[in-house]
């Protein structure tokens, strides 16, 4: 289902206490997040616990999305990785689940210039039928792709559609929106940049918190392509506390803690290297969702 909404949600992946994936959770999440307010859904990104996922699982979580809820949302893959090769070739794996799109992050460890994740991209794209969207984001990958890359990319490759910016740039946003035009997304990847990044000519968010308040993420976003700021505003400034503090340690270990909270997932098991929140942290998630009327509505 290709509509570019303006909320997609990266997915938490829930697991049983042995480890393996508790895809009946999966399941239920899924829907309760498209039911308020996601347009669509990635699956194994970082918030996915990507990272310690093997392929053969990311396919299979590719594939349940897809054939359960590729006729309502759009669903979009993770595929990136630090090698070309090895993302090309996944990439051509995951076209085959049925998924919408694709996500391919900006080579990390390695720190390519713009050359090189000009060339990266590139291979992608041509190796590949589906739309991808890059994925910047410096702090993790201690790189970054500038908007001169970006927006050469989409001039030259169709399927390259869009970028999830997660450079805490408006700069290079509000450039990237105006010279790559109206078929380019550009997607908010920090929530609590959603409003301005939508404002200079984003798309929308890629978002964790609406794991939480996607029908409000939601609002924020179209308030602001309506043109009503104030609202758009207000919104934003009520729950800017809860955009931040699910971020108060490294993700995804506090959005995890809280749909185990609010009762979305059954168990709040991570893979190693991620763990379990502190005590400290716990308390803090409690009182944020509290205050925010999140938790014990």
């Amino acid at each position: 289902m290709l509509t570019f909404g303006n909320v997609i949600t990266a997915m938490v992946t829930p697991f049983y206490a042995d480890g393996n994936i508790n895809f009946e959770d999966f399941d239920s999440l899924a829907g309760h997040l498209l039911a308020n307010g996601s347009d669509g859904l990635l699956i194994g990104g970082t918030t996915g616990e990507g990272a310690t996922l093997t392929e053969k699982e990311k396919l299979r979580l590719f594939r349940f999305a897809a054939e359960e809820y590729g006729d309502k949302a759009l669903i979009i893959a993770n595929v990136g990785s630090n090698n070309t090769a090895t993302t090309v070739e996944f990439a051509r794996q995951a076209e085959e689940t049925g998924v919408d799109c694709l996500l391919a992050i900006v080579p990390y460890y390695n720190k390519p210039n713009q050359d090189g994740c000009y060339a990266h991209f590139a291979a992608v794209a041509k190796a590949c039928r589906l739309p991808v969207i890059i994925y910047n984001v410096p702090g993790r990958t201690g790189g970054k792709i500038l908007p001169e890359t970006v927006i050469r990319l989409a001039k030259e490759f169709p399927r390259i559609v869009g970028i999830k910016e997660a450079g805490g740039d408006l700069e290079a946003a509000a450039v990237i929106a105006r010279d790559t035009g109206e078929n380019f997304h550009v997607y908010s990847g920090d929530d609590s940049l959603t409003l301005p990044m939508t404002a200079v000519g984003g798309t929308g968010v890629i978002s964790v918190v609406s794991h939480l308040i996607g029908k409000e993420m939601n609002a924020i976003v179209q308030n602001c392509k309506d043109g009503n700021m104030k609202e758009a505003t207000a919104l934003h400034q009520q729950y800017i506390d809860v955009m931040t503090g699910i971020f108060t340690t490294v993700n995804p270990i506090p959005i995890k803690e809280c749909c185990k909270m609010l009762g979305l997932i059954s168990d709040n098991v991570f893979r190693l290297p991620m763990v379990n929140a502190s005590y400290e942290v716990m308390a803090f998630l409690e009182k944020m969702m509290k205050n925010a009327g999140i938790l014990g509505k």
